[in-house]
């Protein structure tokens, strides 16, 4: 028995509603829920290395003293800021005009 044209039409439009969902609104959602998992994560990274630098810090001064620790964790912030600073990449200036 042949559908009706009516039938046809309404699971026509359903099929092209289910597309656009598809290219549209499940894309967006993935988005967003992958977007907030990061930040999440980004967090918590964040919070586990400060507590780490902290608890680096306070075993420092146990073993040597506070300013001993200070001095310590300033030259590894120098030494590890100078190794950044030889890596970075070179960007050819434009000749002026």
């Amino acid at each position: 028995m042949k559908e009706s044209q009516a039938s046809r039409f309404a699971d026509l439009l359903e099929g092209i509603a289910r597309k656009a969902r598809a290219l549209t609104v499940d894309r967006l959602a993935r988005g967003i829920t992958l977007t907030a998992l990061g930040l999440g994560a980004a967090a918590l990274i964040l919070v586990a290395f400060v507590l780490a630098c902290v608890g680096i810090f306070r075993l420092l001064t146990v073993g040597l003293g506070a300013t001993a620790a200070y001095a310590v964790l300033g030259g590894l912030s120098l030494a590890a800021g100078w190794f950044f600073w030889r890596k970075r990449v070179h960007i050819a200036e434009e000749p002026h005009a």
